[in-house]
């Protein structure tokens, strides 16, 4: 009965198109087509089509097929305006488009939401498969209402109405990769990853992925490196009123971590749920919290929740408050991908500690042409911050021999990498944020952000143990900016992310570390390019390169006891490279 009531449906949407009224003209009128899609790349069945001249004598009305797609003719030579409309999407308008007779123009039109400028700014932190909101499509109605939920096989952005879309009801989708390289704290190695993808009829959508990393023993570390193991699973389930609620559960191992003491090993088992809801064209929320179990020289539990809540008196006026407390979690669209940060605990002063905070942030959005400017302020307040270095340490930096300076600050150490974390004291922080973003194209945007506030600076170089660096670490006002470009480049397959993040090197630290760049220090990027090279490589295979501080700005030195030079550095710099097969 369902099928029936689907068929019927998109019957009436098909017989919409071909009903339309056509404006009386010669065999040899003009002719206007295109595609509708929304700000995320989606095509919009049953958008409303109003093709008007300048002079608004003449009006032809059309509706878009199952494909977004859209065809008015025998129009006559003159100057038109094209609009877009749906319900729940901000008309879109092609003005002072020129018809000559017989002239074959391609108008293709993007529909905003009313909530789009809560969505502009990725609130998570960045992943190194970079992926999007793509875990659920959704077919519409005329009315705008949802009929099917679907998975996209093509690119998310065509600008051409003749290129061919395919797309399903229900399927599955498998991906095996290999990455390597000199990666970050508990990325080292070469990692083997296999992650599979299921969508239903019914709206939901489910993911499964499988790490296994082979540790590559550095020059620099005394520890041998050995496996790590990484499986996570993720299930989505639509709600009413346009809401959803994703839950990530996610197991990570990682026997190449020595802490305090030489305790070898970390495991880390975490459950994130989220939930999104909508209530009218006034406001949304969402709410979530991430969950964490740490076993290391011990055992300790977190719960880290979060909430969003947007208003919008008008179409171009957005109110929001936020409320985070952990980085890598702070958003619905935080548990887009299950490949969640490795929560790390210390041992420091006989108790194991782990980061954490409270970020408080008010925010007023307002469009400003096709882009978006936004003005917050925030409160942070933090505890047992997490600070990252590196130069390779030695077993006596981690031997626990009870000293006052051993039991000032837990260290941890990634033996694949070379680096290391320690623990030190929190800070509280206030400051404000400004964001410009503009699309440039329709799959890629640009954006300048400033902020200021409070981060952790060195305050002395000298000698000192590993242990007690992190006393010397003092909070400084500072100022921070950041020009981003992030998207698809359009007709190649491109994605890409691209960011350079400047702020006094002597920080050690990010300011507003709960801010969307915050974890690209200075010059950042990442490609995930399609490898074609017609019947000599088989299909879907891609090529991806994802680089952080490639410069190697902002290290900070310092002496250990022994002499040695050791670092801090806000992010140091890795660089991993990798093939993916797509199937």
């Amino acid at each position: 009965m369902k099928i029936l009531v689907v068929a019927l449906m998109l019957l009436s949407a098909s017989m919409s198109v071909s009903a339309a009224p056509k404006a009386a003209g010669p065999a040899g009128g003009a002719m206007v087509s295109g595609i509708v899609r929304d700000a995320q790349g989606v095509v919009q069945m049953g958008a409303l089509i109003q093709v008007v001249s300048s002079n608004s004598t003449t009006a032809v009305t059309a509706f878009t097929d199952f494909h977004g797609r859209y065809l008015v003719t025998n129009l006559l030579p003159g100057k038109y305006h094209v609009r877009a409309s749906a319900a729940l999407f901000v008309p879109a308008l092609r003005e002072n488009l020129q018809l000559r007779s017989g002239a074959r123009t391609v108008v293709n039109l993007t529909l905003s939401t009313l909530f789009e400028t809560g969505s502009w700014l990725p609130a998570e932190r960045r992943r190194a498969d970079e992926s999007q909101d793509d875990w659920i499509w959704t077919l519409r109605s005329a009315a705008n209402r949802p009929i099917l939920r679907m998975v996209e096989d093509g690119d998310l952005v065509l600008m051409s109405s003749s290129a061919s879309e395919t797309s399903k009801v229900a399927g599955d989708a498998a991906k095996a990769s290999v990455m390597a390289g000199d990666g970050t704290f508990g990325r080292g190695g070469v990692h083997h990853i296999v992650s599979l993808d299921r969508s239903l009829v019914d709206g939901s959508a489910a993911r499964f992925r499988i790490d296994v990393g082979t540790g590559l023993a550095q020059g620099h570390s005394v520890f041998a490196g050995r496996p790590s193991t990484e499986m996570q699973a993720g299930y989505q389930r639509r709600l009413g009123l346009g809401g959803a609620v994703r839950t990530v559960v996610s197991y990570q191992s990682h026997p190449e971590m020595v802490g305090t003491g030489r305790v070898s090993g970390l495991d880390a088992v975490q459950v994130a749920t989220a939930q999104k809801m909508q209530f009218g064209d006034f406001a949304d929320a969402e709410v979530g919290t991430a969950l964490n179990l740490i076993h290391t020289s011990g055992y300790m539990t977190a719960a880290r929740p979060f909430l969003r809540v947007s208003a919008h008196p008008s179409s171009d006026w957005t109110i929001g408050y936020r409320m985070a407390t952990s980085r890598s979690v702070q958003a619905f669209n935080g548990l887009d991908t299950v490949q969640p940060e490795l929560p790390v605990a210390v041992m420091s002063q006989g108790k194991l500690r782990t980061e954490s905070g409270l970020h408080q942030e008010v925010s007023i959005t307002r469009k400003a042409g096709r882009g978006m400017v936004q003005a917050s302020y925030y409160r942070d307040a933090l505890e047992n911050v997490l600070v990252s270095g590196g130069g390779g340490l030695i077993a006596a930096d981690l031997d626990g021999d009870g000293s006052s300076a051993t039991r000032l600050n837990g260290v941890i150490a990634d033996s694949s990498t070379g680096g290391f974390q320690i623990l030190a004291s929190g800070y509280r922080s206030q400051g404000v944020n400004v964001t410009f973003t503009q699309p440039l194209t329709a799959g890629l945007w640009a954006a300048l952000e400033y902020e200021n506030g409070s981060a952790l600076a060195s305050q002395q170089d000298g000698t000192v143990t590993i242990a007690g660096v992190g006393s010397l670490l003092k909070p400084r006002t500072a100022q921070a900016a950041t020009v981003a470009l992030k998207g698809r480049v359009l007709h190649t397959g491109t994605s890409l992310r691209a960011a350079y993040r400047w702020q006094p090197e002597y920080l050690v630290t990010a300011v507003n570390p709960y801010a969307p760049f915050s974890d690209q220090a200075y010059f950042s990027f990442f490609v995930r390019q399609p490898v074609n090279c017609g019947r000599w490589l088989p299909a879907g295979l891609e090529a991806t390169v994802d680089i952080t501080n490639l410069l190697a700005q902002g290290y900070r030195p310092f002496l250990s006891a022994d002499g040695r030079t050791l670092y801090l550095a806000q992010a140091p710099r890795s660089i991993q490279a990798g093939l993916a097969f797509n199937f």
